[in-house]
C-alpha cells in the first residue's frame, strides 16, 4: 500500500530555500541595525534637548499665565486619584490605584497607571462672544474651592461667571461602578450678556499613553468608541476620521487595550466629528481629537456631564447599563457570545480552584478538545479511509493522465462515492476551528483578568514573551523571538507533517504543491504569533500537542485499517444513492463538458 507520511526531496529543497531567505533577511537587517540605532539615539537626544527648552503645553495655552500660577486640586477614593488644574478647569491627572503600568526600562509593571497626566488630555467648551471673538474655557483661569468630595472651579469672562463642579464618590462602601464615576456640572451666570450662541462646541484632544508591554497590540486597540440612539446603538472607529453629523451621541470615549476614558452628556453631543493619528515612537500611541456640540439655553450654559475612568472589566461595564460592555472588543455576534458566555465563565470557574493563569488556560484547552473530539474522530477516520483508497485514486490519475480534466474529476468522485467517502466531511473541523480561533484571538489580549498574569518565562499572558532578544529588527517579527510562539510553530509543523501524508500531489503542470504550502504555513504563523498575546500561543501549543496525541491514539489504538478496508469494500457492494451535493456536482460537470464540446465544434466550423 502506498504511503507518504514524511517530506520528499522537493519539500526539503523548499524548506532550505525558505531558511536561506530568512537568514538573508536576518544578516541584512543586522548589518543596518547599528546605523539605525545610532540615528535613533541622536534623534532621542535632539528631542530631549528640545523638551528641555520648550515650555509645557499648559503654559502655551494661555501666554499670560505662568506655570507657577496654575493651582492644582485633588480628589481621591479607593479606585481613583484625581487632580484638577485651575487653567481650563480641567481634569489634569487620573490615576487608577488598583493597577500598574508597564515600565519599558525595567521590563516590569511597576509604574503608576495614569490615564491622564503631563497634559496628554485637554478639553474645553468653545463659543463666540458678541464681538465675534472665539472663547474656549480651556484658556480661562479658574479659582478652585475644595470640599470633602468635590472641587468647584470658577472663572470670570467679561463679567460672566463660568463654574465647573466636579464630584467624586469617596464613600468606601459605595458600589464599585460609582467609584470610577466623576460627576461634572457646568453652570453659568450672565453668559447671555456675553454671547448670542445657542450651542457650545466641546473640543477634546487626547493622546493615548503607552501603559502596556505590546506597543503594536495596544496601539491597534486604541480608538474612539461611542453610543447613540438612547444608549441602544454602539459604534467604534479605529480609522483616521469619524463623522456622525446626524446622530446624537450619548457618550464619547477613548478606548485603550484595558482602560477607557469616557464623557457622557445628559443632552448628548450633536454634529460630532473626530480624527486620529498614529504615533510611531515614544510615550504616546495615538493622537485623537473630538468635536461635538452641546445645547445652550437662552445664552446660558447649564449642563450635566459625567466622566468615567474605568478598567474594561465586563461585569463592571455591564453594571452601568449604558452599553459600556460593547467597548470590550470580544467579537461580533456569535464570536462575542462565545467569549462572553463560554470562555470567560469557564476561565473564572477554573481560576476559582486556585490555579495560576497558565494552568487555567491548559485545562481550558483540554475541555475544548474534549468537546471537539467527536468531530476530530470523524476527520481522522476520513483521513484513514482516504489512505486506504489512495491506490485507486492513483490508478484513476494514471488512466486519465492525458484525458479531459472533467472526466478525470468525475472518475475520482465516482471512486469516493462507491467507497462511501464524503470529502465535504473533512471541511467541518476546519470550519468549526475558525470561529474558535477568532474568539480566542479576541479573548486573550482583551480579558483584563489575564493582564499582568505571568506563566513560566512570560511575564504577562496578554502580551508577547521576549525571552530571546535580537540585536536587530526583522520586518513583521520585531526585535525578539517569543518562546511560546516558536514552540507553537514547531508543534503545528509536526502536526502538519503527520496529517498531510494522504494529500494528493498536483497532477498538472503549473499547479501549486499544496504540501509545500502547508509546510510553509506554520513558518508564516510565527510572524503573527510573535507579537501576539503569549496566552494565545500557549493555548495553541497545548491544543496542537493534544492534536498530535489524539492522532497517535486514533491511528494505533482506535482505528484499524483492515476494518476500514473491509468497510469500504462492503460500501462498494451496496447500491449507493446519489446525494444532492454529488448530483449537483455531476450536473455542473456535465454542463461544463457540453459547453466545452460546443466551443470545440464551433472552432471546427470556423476552421
Amino acid at each position: 500500500m502506498q504511503q507518504n507520511n514524511g517530506l520528499d526531496k522537493s519539500q526539503i529543497i523548499s524548506f532550505a530555500v525558505l531558511c536561506l531567505v530568512l537568514f538573508g533577511f536576518m544578516f541584512y537587517f543586522q548589518r543596518n541595525s547599528a546605523e539605525e540605532e545610532k540615528l535613533k539615539t541622536e534623534q532621542q537626544k535632539t528631542e530631549q534637548a528640545k523638551k528641555a527648552v520648550t515650555p509645557t503645553p499648559a503654559a502655551n495655552i494661555n501666554p499670560n499665565v505662568t506655570p507657577g500660577a496654575i493651582q492644582v486640586s485633588n480628589l481621591a477614593n479607593n479606585e481613583l486619584k484625581l487632580e484638577f488644574a485651575s487653567l481650563g478647569g480641567q481634569v489634569s491627572k487620573v490615576e487608577l490605584l488598583k493597577y500598574k503600568a508597564y515600565d519599558q526600562k525595567t521590563d516590569k509593571a511597576d509604574l503608576p497607571l495614569n490615564l491622564i497626566t503631563k497634559n496628554n488630555s485637554s478639553y474645553g467648551f468653545q463659543f463666540k462672544d458678541k464681538s465675534g471673538k472665539t472663547v474656549n474655557t480651556k484658556n480661562l483661569v479658574f479659582s478652585p474651592v475644595v470640599t470633602d468630595n468635590s472641587v468647584t472651579l470658577t472663572a470670570n469672562y467679561n463679567g460672566a461667571i463660568i463654574q465647573f463642579v466636579y464630584t467624586l464618590n469617596n464613600n468606601p462602601k459605595a458600589e464599585l461602578k460609582d467609584q470610577y464615576t466623576l460627576d461634572f456640572k457646568v453652570r453659568t451666570q450672565g453668559l447671555a450678556n456675553v454671547t448670542s450662541d445657542n450651542k457650545a462646541d466641546f473640543i477634546w484632544d487626547y493622546q493615548v499613553r503607552n501603559v502596556e508591554k505590546g506597543r503594536a497590540q495596544e496601539q491597534s486597540h486604541s480608538e474612539f468608541s461611542y453610543a447613540f440612539n438612547n444608549y441602544k446603538d454602539y459604534e467604534y472607529d479605529g480609522r483616521t476620521t469619524m463623522d456622525e453629523p446626524k446622530e446624537t451621541l450619548n457618550w464619547i470615549g477613548v478606548k485603550q487595550q484595558f482602560f477607557s476614558s469616557v464623557i457622557e452628556s445628559k443632552t448628548g453631543f450633536t454634529q460630532s466629528k473626530g480624527n486620529q493619528e498614529t504615533i510611531e515612537e515614544g510615550e504616546y500611541l495615538k493622537k485623537l481629537n473630538f468635536e461635538g456640540f452641546v445645547t445652550m439655553n437662552g445664552g446660558e450654559f447649564n449642563q450635566d456631564f459625567t466622566w468615567y475612568f474605568m478598567p474594561l472589566d465586563l461585569p463592571l461595564l455591564k453594571s452601568y447599563d449604558k452599553n459600556f460592555d460593547e467597548i470590550l472588543p470580544l467579537g461580533w455576534s456569535f464570536i462575542g457570545g462565545m467569549n462572553r458566555y463560554f470562555f470567560m465563565p469557564m476561565y473564572n470557574i477554573i481560576a476559582d480552584w486556585g490555579l495560576t493563569a497558565g494552568w487555567v488556560i491548559f485545562l481550558m484547552t483540554i475541555i475544548v478538545k474534549l468537546i471537539l473530539s467527536p468531530i476530530m474522530y470523524k476527520q481522522h477516520k476520513l483521513s484513514a479511509m482516504m489512505k486506504v483508497i489512495r491506490p485507486e485514486i492513483d490508478e484513476v490519475n494514471a488512466k486519465f493522465k492525458d484525458a479531459d480534466p472533467m472526466k478525470k474529476q468525475q472518475a475520482t468522485m465516482e471512486v469516493y462515492r462507491k467507497a462511501g467517502v464524503n470529502q465535504m466531511a473533512g471541511c467541518l473541523p476546519a470550519l468549526v476551528q475558525i470561529p474558535i480561533f477568532y474568539a480566542l484571538f479576541r479573548f486573550f489580549p482583551n480579558f483584563i483578568d489575564l493582564r499582568g498574569q505571568g506563566f513560566w518565562f512570560a511575564k504577562d499572558l496578554t502580551a508577547y514573551d521576549d525571552l530571546i532578544k535580537l540585536p536587530f529588527k526583522i520586518p513583521f517579527l520585531g526585535d525578539h523571538l517569543s518562546v511560546f510562539a516558536l514552540a507553537c510553530t514547531v508543534v503545528i509543523l509536526i502536526y502538519t507533517v503527520m496529517t498531510s501524508g494522504n494529500m494528493q500531489q498536483p497532477q498538472q503542470e503549473g499547479m501549486p504543491n499544496m504540501k509545500v504550502i502547508m509546510y510553509i504555513f506554520p513558518i508564516t504563523f510565527l510572524f503573527f504569533l510573535n507579537t501576539s498575546a503569549s496566552g494565545l500561543s500557549w493555548y495553541y501549543f497545548v491544543s496542537n500537542a493534544i492534536n498530535i496525541l489524539i492522532i497517535l491514539v486514533i491511528k494505533y489504538v482506535i482505528l484499524d485499517e483492515k476494518k476500514i478496508h473491509a468497510q469500504i469494500q462492503a460500501n462498494k457492494e451496496k447500491p449507493k444513492a446519489e446525494g444532492k451535493f454529488q448530483k449537483r456536482m455531476r450536473e455542473m460537470m456535465e454542463k461544463a463538458q457540453d459547453a466545452q464540446r460546443a466551443q470545440e465544434q464551433q472552432r471546427g466550423k470556423k476552421k
